[in-house]
């Protein structure tokens, strides 16, 4: 998905890509990007979020606790999902086509359209089914 990035979505996407395996809040951002120099305020962040996530470069996780944002290298393409472990509460961001068939049956049979981006799996990552084995 080839869109323009401003001079500030540029900077809001370098701070999540340092992240690139973990979710971040808004105040993290804000704090990292006011260490770097940059002058954004919170509304600023928001904005430039949303647009992000909208082009498909970032995904918004809503969790109990708020929002938190995830770089998404695939920038729109392709079958993106998340993965949440129940025992650490790690979220992957991984691509995988298998899931395709799937979101063609529930859309076919069950009419319903699945939006990837915003799937979020729950169950335990291989770290933690080692730890408790």
């Amino acid at each position: 998905m080839a869109t323009y990035i401003t001079k500030q979505q540029k900077a809001v996407l370098a701070c999540i890509a340092l992240h690139h395996d973990e979710c971040v809040s808004v105040n993290v951002l804000l704090e990292q990007l006011r260490s770097r120099g940059e002058t954004v305020g919170v509304a600023t962040v928001y904005r430039q979020l949303e647009k992000l996530e909208k082009q498909g470069h970032i995904h918004k996780v809503v969790t109990e606790e708020g929002a938190y944002y995830q770089y998404c290298e695939h920038d729109g393409d392709g079958d993106c999902f998340l993965l949440k472990c129940e025992k650490c509460g790690r979220i992957t961001h991984i691509d995988c086509e298998q899931l395709s068939p799937l979101y063609r049956h529930l859309e076919q049979e069950h009419h319903f359209a699945i939006n990837p981006r915003r799937t979020m799996l729950y169950g335990v990552c291989s770290t933690c089914q080692e730890a408790h084995a």
